[in-house]
């Protein structure tokens, strides 16, 4: 008897419940954060801060813009800044403390790329979105089955292809090479990767000398010293940041800048810093198109408006930490915005994040970036120029820039970078075009 009676009270109250259920507001409102916190890693002390510090004005600016603009689908972003600086165990450290302790739902770490060897199976682990927003080395992602990893540039294997067959494009008869180079993963596997495109490419050129002083080197004067007797016909370095300048301005002080062609395939960076010190007719790249002066996006509106806006907040142009620190946070707001409408208006978790950057198309401030579907790597245009002088400026700027296209020159998901180098050939230096004509 008793069982009966509570039956149909049991009914209703069900029903009353639903119908109470039905009058609240939908789930993606209840969901949706009060801010997006982001983690972003970058140097803010020691020799790197030089390229560090200008993507964390960058991402200052950006951020300041996109919540002046409402947000992220009215969802204004937190950052919660990280100094690479400090060290890999402090780092990563630091990177647990901001997902796990403070809530950071995406990381945009880092520029090391010995840190995003190390911080990507962490990402993974911790299931947080992970952005490698500048780091070069292929193997962050190459061999690994990531989620949540992904890059919104270039890697080493396109930055160092387009450089080979830059440098074969417009010096194709030098004999012997030398190479200066960070001794860590980036100084190692960039170079890997040049010396066998070129002994793929130009097998009769001797490589005279591989040097490798240590990140963050202030004296420089041995590798100089053995330059001078080697007198090699090209220079490389794939260094950047405050190595590159030292090792640039004591070059030069002892001549060396005049006795080899110097080839800097991130100098792009180091060109307002260096002011005078680099003469004339040294080639430079710019880990992709960014170029503040590059014809093809100087007048675009959205990047003339950026470059004023920095320019009057920091003093200098943009280098190409800046371009990849915005990027990044173009594929984030991008892949949020494709998350978001996939998932019918609601806010996304992050496995639905996740699965919006694979196969995202979407643009910076220079050219549109795709990434893979099949490893999260991002495709992006590459740019090249000779050092010359400006009457507008007080340092050299780059003329006869060309561009390489990104998607020839690019290890295909699912091969192995050492083995593919193997198969370029020379019908690739067709892929180097000069800006013009690339349009």
């Amino acid at each position: 008897m008793v069982k009966s009676k509570l039956f149909p009270l049991c009914a209703r109250l069900l029903t009353t419940a639903a119908i109470g259920l039905s009058t609240l507001p939908a789930y993606a409102d209840a969901a949706k954060p009060d801010t997006l916190k982001i983690g972003i890693t970058t140097f803010m002390s020691g020799s790197a801060s030089v390229f560090g510090m200008p993507a964390k004005a960058a991402a200052e600016i950006y951020i300041e813009e996109l919540n002046a603009a409402g947000g992220i689908d009215g969802v204004k972003v937190e950052p919660i800044y990280v100094d690479e600086g400090v060290g890999g165990d402090r780092l990563l450290s630091e990177y647990r403390r901001v997902v796990q302790e403070q809530g950071a739902k995406v990381m945009v770490a880092s520029i090391s790329s010995g840190n995003c060897n190390t911080l990507a199976p962490v990402a993974e682990d911790l299931k947080v979105v992970n952005i490698l927003w500048d780091c070069g080395t292929e193997k962050a992602l190459e061999g690994h089955t990531y989620n949540y990893v992904f890059r919104t540039q270039a890697n080493a294997v396109t930055e160092m292809v387009a450089s080979v067959l830059y440098l074969l494009k417009v010096n194709p008869d030098f004999k012997t090479l030398a190479v200066v180079n960070q001794d860590y993963a980036w100084g190692r596997d960039s170079w890997d990767i040049f010396s066998a495109v070129l002994k793929q490419l130009k097998p009769d050129v001797k490589i005279v000398a591989e040097l490798f002083p240590k990140f963050g080197a202030s004296d420089f004067s041995a590798e100089v010293s053995r330059l001078q007797v080697l007198r090699p016909d090209v220079v490389l370095s794939t260094s950047w940041g405050g190595d590159l300048d030292t090792f640039v301005r004591q070059a030069s002080q002892r001549g060396l800048l005049k006795n080899s062609q110097f080839f800097l395939a991130l100098g792009e960076t180091s060109l307002e810093r260096l002011g005078n010190t680099l003469p004339e007719g040294v080639l430079i790249g710019a880990r992709g198109d960014h170029y503040f002066l590059s014809p093809q996006y100087a007048n675009d509106p959205r990047h003339k408006a950026f470059v004023t806006k920095f320019h009057e907040r920091t003093g200098s142009y943009p280098i190409y930490s800046v371009y990849h620190m915005v990027q990044a946070l173009d594929g984030m707001t991008a892949a949020y915005k494709k998350a978001i409408q996939a998932n019918g208006g609601q806010w996304p978790n992050e496995e639905q994040l996740a699965g919006a950057f694979k196969g995202l198309d979407f643009r910076g401030l220079t050219s549109p970036v795709h990434i893979r579907p099949e490893d999260g790597q991002g495709l992006e245009t590459q740019l090249f120029g000779i050092t010359t002088v400006s009457p507008d400026y007080k340092f050299k700027v780059l003329k006869d820039i060309m561009l390489v296209q990104a998607d020839q020159v690019t290890t295909p998901p699912g091969e192995k970078s050492h083995e593919w180098v193997k198969t370029v050939t020379p019908a690739l230096l067709d892929q180097v075009q000069p800006l013009s004509a690339a349009q």
